[in-house]
């Protein structure tokens, strides 16, 4: 028997202004990553398309592993510039998306996939250049049986993204943090960028042990 979709009550708001939100753009997620603790974030994703910024909110979606029926349910409800991320337990033998999923979303507007599990049809991602961070590639395809859940938290890769999360990928990987967090991690990431750019140019007229390396291993004795 299919379970009923799922809705979570508390769930963060799914939209975000688009001028707030591109202001991450130019942000590299380590930057981000450095300045939420290094806690927060997805771990062991690959990245299947170009060099296009993954940028927008969580619609956050639960399967059975090797299941996408409500995938399909949540292409159904998606908004224009919502991340569908998929906790699909980390299972990889079965796909559960590929190329006619993908043309779907971004017919929708879709900004990307973030899958904790397998993905096909992989030159149809790179091609396309969009945005999908899964755990691996699989030939063979998913059931469609169900049960499953759209709206939920889940966890993808050791993190809990809850509905409306903002999610931040690049060429390093996969970060989410709550939309409350955004202006504070702008003003951090600002002065972490100002801080590394005055190490490059002390690596780039400073001796063999320039200060900002010397501060690292004094504070440790060597």
């Amino acid at each position: 028997m299919l379970q009923a979709p799922v809705s979570h009550s508390e769930a963060a708001p799914t939209s975000v202004a688009p001028a707030w939100l591109a202001s991450f753009a130019p942000v590299p997620t380590a930057h981000l990553s450095d300045n939420l603790q290094r806690m927060s974030g997805m771990v062991g994703l690959q990245r299947y398309h170009g060099r296009k910024k993954l940028l927008g909110t969580a619609c956050t979606v639960k399967v059975r592993p090797g299941d996408n029926l409500f995938i399909y349910k949540a292409l159904t409800e998606l908004a224009a510039g919502q991340v569908l991320v998929i906790d699909g337990g980390a299972e990889v033998t079965q796909a559960l998306v590929g190329e006619l999923i993908m043309l779907q979303a971004i017919r929708r507007q879709c900004a990307g996939f973030v899958i904790d599990g397998a993905i096909r049809d992989s030159a149809a991602f790179a091609a396309a250049d969009f945005p999908c961070y899964a755990r691996a590639v699989s030939h063979r395809g998913p059931y469609k049986l169900g049960p499953g859940a759209v709206g939920v938290p889940v966890a993808i890769g050791g993190q809990v993204v809850m509905p409306g999360d903002v999610i931040v990928g690049d060429e390093d990987g996969v970060v989410s943090f709550p939309q409350s967090a955004a202006p504070g991690l702008l003003d951090a990431v600002a002065r972490t960028a100002a801080k590394e750019e005055a190490i490059r140019a002390e690596i780039a007229g400073a001796g063999a042990r320039p200060a900002w390396l010397d501060q690292v291993l004094s504070a440790h004795g060597l």
